[in-house]
C-alpha cells in the first residue's frame, strides 16, 4: 500500500510542475504546450466522455493534484499501461472493492475514479514496473467498452463547483489547525506536509491534499474522493482529523507517562549506584549488600553437593547485580532461602539397639506381629550391610483404626530418627508432589520438598498417609509423580520443578498408609511393600482397651487419683454393643465418654463409681447401638448359617431359602453384589444336576421358583465366599433335611462341588466364636490360616476342612426329612368331582 509519508517531498515539488506531467496530445497526436489555465477552459468548454485504459488499485486512493507511485504487476494492468503510454499517456485509476481479488471484475471497482498522468516508468527486478502518476480530475466511469487484453471504459469527468464563501475559509482554517497538531503529534508526518497543505488555497485541493496525507482505510479514503462539494469534503475532513487528533492525543499522553516512568527508574537507579560507591568508600553497606553477604558466609558453611553449589552461587551474582527494587530480588532471595534452609548433607545416626526397638514396639503397640518383624528385621540388616542397604518402602494397608500411622511414629521413635508425616488423600495437582516452576508468582517446591525442610535430616521416617485416595484431573495425575519418589532406582536423583537440581532421596525410609490396594495405580503399588493391618479381634481389643486406652483416658481426664477399672465383661460388652468397627478408635470414643462423665462428677464433688459394670453402661452411654448376632434357637430346613468378612471385622449371616410354584426362576434379594449372585447361580446348578443323589426326588424345577434371601437388606452384600452356605440352604430346602444351627461355613463353590479358599479366616472364626457356634466349615486350602487364630480363639470351636460340596452337606444338614415341597394347585370343579 502506498503512503504519503514515504515519498520524497522535494521530489515531488520539483516533479508536479516539471514537463513529464504536462505534456496531453491532441487529437492529430501532437503535445498540447498551452498553459495549463487554457488546458482547463477547453476541458470546461468540451464536457465530453474520456475513453482510456482503467488500471485497477489495492488499498490506494489517487486524488486529483497528487503524486503517487504506482507497482504494476499483474498481466492486465501492464497491458493497460502499455496502452497508455503508446497514446495520450493518460490511464483512469480505480480502487477494487475486494482487495484479495486478484483479477477484479469492472462490477468489483468503484464508479468514481481518477484520470492519471503516466510520468516516469521504472521496471524492477522482480517483473513489475514501478509508474509514477498524477491524479489530474475525478471521473464517473459510466461504461466499460472491453476488459481484454486490459480493461477499457468511457468515464465523465467530474467538475467541481468554486466556493468561495466565509464558511468555506473558516473550514480551510479550522482544517488546517486540526492537521498542523497532528503533524506535530504523528511521528510519521513530516513538518513538510503541514508546510504543503498551508500553500494550497483552494478548499477541495487541500482536502485532497491532506486525506492523501492521512492513514485512512480504503473505504474512507473513496468516501472522501465520491464528495463532489469542496465545502462538505472539507466538513468531513473535519471530523476524522477530530478523531485522529484525540487518539494521538491520548497516545502522547500515554507516551509521556511511561517516560517518565522511565526516568525516574534510571534516575533512582544512577542514585543507588552512587550511594553505593560511597558507601563502598566509606567502608558502610546498605540492607541489600548486608544481606548479600551475610548470604555468601551462609553458602561457604553450608556442605552442598558440587552442582547444588554452583546454582546457587550464580543466583547470589546474579541478586548482587540487581538493584533493591527489581521484581526478580524477592524471587531469587526466596530461592537461595530454600537452598541454604534444605537438609542435603545432615543426617542423624540410626539406633541399631534391636532389644530397645523390639521394648518400643511392644510397649506402644499390641499385636501386629508381621509389622514388628518387619521393622526389627530391617534393623538387623542395616547393622549388618551398613549403608549398602537401602531404605525400604513400606505399604501399611488395613482399615480405619489399626494404628497404622501410630506404628510409623513407633518405628521412628525405635530407629532414632525424625519422623514427618504429609497426609495426600484428596490431592489432584501433579505440581503438588513435583512444585511449580519460579516463573509462577508464589511458586513454592512441591509437599516432598517442604516436608524435607521440616525434617531437618536427610534420612527422616517419611509417611504418606491416605495414599490409596489420590485423585486425578486436568492438572496431572499425583500418582505418576510419586513413583519418582518411591523408587529406589530414581528418588536418589528428585526433580523439584522449583529447585530445578537433583535431590537425594534415597535415605529416606517412606511408609504409606492405605485402607485399600484398589484404587491405588498397579505401577505405584508395585514399588511398595505391603503390609496388612487386619481388624483385631476381640481378645486383642481387650488388651488394648486394658493397657494402652484406659490408663491413657484416665490421665487426659484428670482421673489418677480415683481407682476406676473396668471388668472384662464390661468392655466385651463395649466392643460388642457399643462399637461396630475393626480398629479401635469407636473403642476409646465411648471409654473417653466414661472418663468425662465420672470427671464431671468429681468436678462437682459428687461421689463417682469406682468400678464401671455392665449395668451401668447405660447410664453411662445410653442404650446399645448394635447387637450380635447369635445362632438360631432350633435346627430348621432352607437356613443355613454363613460367615462373612467386612472392613469392620467377621460376622456371621443367615441365608434363608424358599421353594413356591412359579416357573423356574431363581428370586435373589438382600441387595446382593454381582458376584454373590453368581454364586447363587452356580449353587442352583449344582443342586439340579445333583438332586437324585442327595434326595431331591418329585422336583420339577420348571414348575417351582427358588428365593434366596440374606437379611438387613439395606446393607449391600457381595463376595463369592457364601457358595457353600447357599448351596446347603439350597439343598436343605428342597430335600426336607434341616441345616444343624450350630455350623456356620465359608468357602466358593464350583459347578462340580468343589469348595475354594477365601480370605478373612481369623476375623470369621472370631465372628463364629462369638455368635456361639459349635462348628466352622472351612475350605483345605485355607488350613495354613488357621495359624493366625490365637488358641483361645479356637478353644472350644470345632474346625473342619473341607474340599468338596459332600463333605459339607455331612456336617452341616440332618437326617432327617421334613416335606416342604410345594402344594400343587387343585381346581375347584376336579375337588367337587
Amino acid at each position: 500500500m502506498w503512503r504519503m509519508q514515504n515519498v520524497d517531498w522535494d521530489w515531488i515539488d520539483d516533479t508536479i510542475f516539471s514537463e513529464e506531467f504536462r505534456p496531453h496530445k491532441g487529437r492529430e497526436g501532437k503535445a498540447d504546450t498551452r498553459p495549463a489555465a487554457e488546458e482547463e477552459a477547453e476541458y470546461m468548454e468540451e464536457p465530453e466522455l474520456i475513453e482510456a485504459p482503467l488500471i485497477p488499485v489495492r488499498d490506494t486512493v489517487i486524488y486529483p493534484h497528487m503524486v503517487a507511485p504506482l507497482f504494476i504487476g499483474r498481466e492486465r494492468s501492464l497491458r493497460a499501461l502499455e496502452a497508455a503510454v503508446a497514446g495520450d499517456g493518460i490511464v483512469i485509476v480505480a480502487t477494487q472493492r475486494d482487495p484479495d481479488e486478484e483479477e477484479p471484475s469492472p462490477e468489483g471497482l468503484y464508479d468514481i475514479g481518477t484520470e492519471v498522468i503516466i510520468g516516469r516508468t521504472l521496471r524492477m527486478p522482480d517483473g513489475t514496473t514501478n509508474v509514477l502518476g498524477q491524479g489530474q480530475r475525478r471521473v464517473h466511469i459510466v461504461e466499460v467498452i472491453h476488459t481484454t487484453p486490459y480493461i477499457r471504459v468511457r468515464a465523465a469527468p467530474i467538475e467541481e463547483p468554486e466556493v468561495s464563501d466565509v464558511a468555506t475559509e473558516a473550514l480551510m482554517r479550522a482544517v488546517l489547525a486540526l492537521f498542523e497538531k497532528i503533524v506535530q503529534l504523528s511521528p510519521s508526518l513530516p513538518e513538510d506536509a503541514y508546510v504543503a497543505a498551508m500553500n494550497v488555497d483552494d478548499p477541495g485541493w487541500l482536502a485532497d491534499l491532506i486525506a492523501s496525507m492521512m492513514e485512512f482505510d480504503v473505504e474512507t479514503r473513496q468516501a472522501i474522493l465520491e464528495e463532489i462539494n469542496p465545502a462538505e469534503r472539507l466538513q468531513r475532513l473535519s471530523i476524522l482529523l477530530a478523531k485522529e487528533l484525540d487518539v494521538l492525543e491520548l497516545e502522547n499522553e500515554i507516551q509521556s507517562q511511561v517516560q517518565q516512568e522511565m526516568d525516574r527508574s534510571q534516575r533512582e537507579y544512577f542514585l543507588r549506584e552512587q550511594m553505593r560507591i560511597i558507601q563502598n568508600e566509606l567502608g558502610e553497606l546498605d540492607s541489600q549488600q548486608q544481606e548479600i553477604e551475610e548470604l555468601r558466609a551462609k553458602l561457604e558453611e553450608k556442605q552442598l553437593p558440587e552442582e547444588v553449589r554452583s546454582r546457587a552461587e550464580k543466583e547470589l551474582e546474579r541478586l548482587a547485580a540487581m538493584p533493591a527494587a527489581a521484581p526478580e530480588v524477592g524471587i531469587i532471595r526466596t530461592y537461595l532461602d530454600w537452598i541454604l534452609e534444605l537438609p542435603w548433607t545432615e543426617e542423624t545416626p540410626d539406633n541399631m539397639d534391636l532389644e530397645n526397638a523390639e521394648r518400643i514396639l511392644e510397649s506402644e503397640h499390641y499385636g501386629l506381629t508381621r509389622a514388628k518383624e518387619r521393622i526389627l528385621e530391617h534393623i538387623a540388616v542395616r547393622k549388618l550391610a551398613g549403608s549398602k542397604m537401602r531404605s525400604p518402602i513400606l505399604c501399611f494397608v488395613g482399615p480405619p483404626g489399626t494404628g497404622k500411622t501410630s506404628m510409623g511414629r513407633s518405628i521412628a521413635k525405635a530407629l532414632g530418627r525424625n519422623f514427618v508425616r504429609v497426609s495426600v488423600g484428596g490431592i489432584r495437582d501433579e505440581a503438588e508432589i513435583r512444585g511449580h516452576r519460579r516463573t509462577y508468582i508464589g511458586a513454592l517446591p512441591g509437599r516432598i520438598i517442604q516436608t524435607m525442610r521440616r525434617a531437618k535430616s536427610i534420612n527422616p521416617l517419611f509417611m504418606l498417609d491416605e495414599i490409596d485416595k489420590l485423585g486425578t484431573d486436568f492438572r496431572g495425575d499425583p500418582a505418576a509423580a510419586l513413583l519418582e519418589v518411591l523408587d529406589p532406582e530414581q528418588n536418589y536423583a528428585f526433580s523439584d520443578h522449583y529447585l530445578e537440581v537433583p535431590y537425594d532421596l534415597s535415605k529416606v525410609f517412606f511408609i504409606t498408609t492405605a485402607n485399600t490396594l484398589y484404587t491405588i495405580p498397579p505401577a505405584l503399588q508395585d514399588r511398595m511393600e505391603v503390609i496388612e493391618f487386619p481388624g483385631y479381634v476381640e481378645e486383642e481389643k481387650l488388651e488394648i482397651a486394658r493397657h494402652f486406652l484406659i490408663p491413657r483416658q484416665i490421665d487426659l481426664h484428670g482421673l489418677n487419683g480415683h481407682s476406676v477399672q473396668f471388668s472384662d465383661s464390661t468392655l466385651r460388652t463395649i466392643i460388642r454393643e457399643y462399637t461396630y468397627e475393626a480398629g479401635v478408635r469407636n473403642l476409646e470414643r465411648e471409654i473417653a465418654q466414661i472418663c468425662r462423665k465420672l470427671a464431671r462428677r468429681v468436678a462437682q464433688g459428687k461421689t463417682a463409681p469406682h468400678r464401671i459394670t455392665v449395668k451401668s453402661l447405660p447410664q453411662f452411654l445410653g442404650p446399645p447401638e448394635f447387637t450380635s448376632s447369635k445362632v438360631e434357637e432350633e435346627d430348621q430346613v432352607g437356613m443355613a448359617t454363613g460367615i462373612a468378612w467386612t472392613e469392620a471385622g467377621g460376622d456371621i449371616m443367615p441365608i434363608e431359602v424358599l421353594i413356591m410354584v412359579g416357573k423356574g426362576n431363581l428370586l435373589l434379594t438382600g441387595q446382593l453384589g454381582e458376584v454373590m449372585q453368581e454364586s447363587a447361580q452356580a449353587a442352583l446348578s449344582f443342586a439340579r444336576a445333583n438332586a437324585e443323589r442327595f434326595g431331591i426326588k418329585d422336583v420339577d424345577f420348571d414348575k417351582i421358583d427358588i428365593h434366596v434371601h440374606i437379611p438387613e437388606g439395606a446393607i449391600p452384600k457381595d463376595g463369592p465366599s457364601a457358595g457353600i452356605a447357599i448351596a446347603t440352604a439350597m439343598i436343605s430346602a428342597l430335600s426336607g433335611r434341616p441345616v444343624r444351627r450350630d455350623v456356620g461355613m465359608t468357602g466358593e463353590i464350583t459347578l462340580r462341588g468343589r469348595v475354594l479358599p477365601i480370605g478373612g479366616v481369623k476375623e470369621k472364626i472370631l465372628a463364629a466364636h462369638r455368635a456361639g457356634l459349635k462348628t466352622v466349615l472351612l475350605p483345605k486350602k485355607n488350613e495354613k490360616d488357621l495359624i493366625e487364630v490365637p488358641r483361645k480363639l479356637r478353644k472350644g470351636l470345632r474346625v473342619v476342612f473341607v474340599s468338596h460340596m459332600d463333605e459339607v452337606l455331612k456336617e452341616a444338614l440332618l437326617d432327617q426329612h421334613i416335606s416342604t415341597a410345594p402344594k400343587k394347585r387343585v381346581s375347584r370343579r376336579r375337588k367337587a368331582a
